[in-house]
């Protein structure tokens, strides 16, 4: 299981949110999906042009990730994302 912990000091929230690795397989199926991209590269488009920016979001697919998050279950208790912002906020992503 994933948590992802959020704490903002300026507002005095703190919440944790454990993030099953079921739910992250489905999120990956949804995201590496076909008419999910087409779209996503669809709404960024006017804002990339704006900026003179030529990008498109490169094809994920579901394959090469699902092994990725299949072995990350060996990893338990390992922090993956751990950020603080100067006005206190705090964020840490651990398996």
């Amino acid at each position: 299981m994933m948590h992802v912990k959020v704490k903002a000091k300026a507002k005095g929230v703190r919440f944790t949110i454990p993030i099953p690795y079921a739910i992250l397989n489905i999120v990956i199926s949804i995201l590496s999906s076909k008419f999910i991209q087409q779209h996503a590269n669809k709404w960024t488009k006017e804002h990339f042009e704006r900026k003179k920016m030529d990008f498109t979001f490169p094809l994920i697919e579901k394959e090469t990730l699902k092994p990725i998050v299949k072995e990350l279950k060996n990893y338990k208790g390992i922090v993956l994302v751990d950020v603080k912002a100067k006005d206190g906020t705090e964020v840490k992503v651990r398996l």
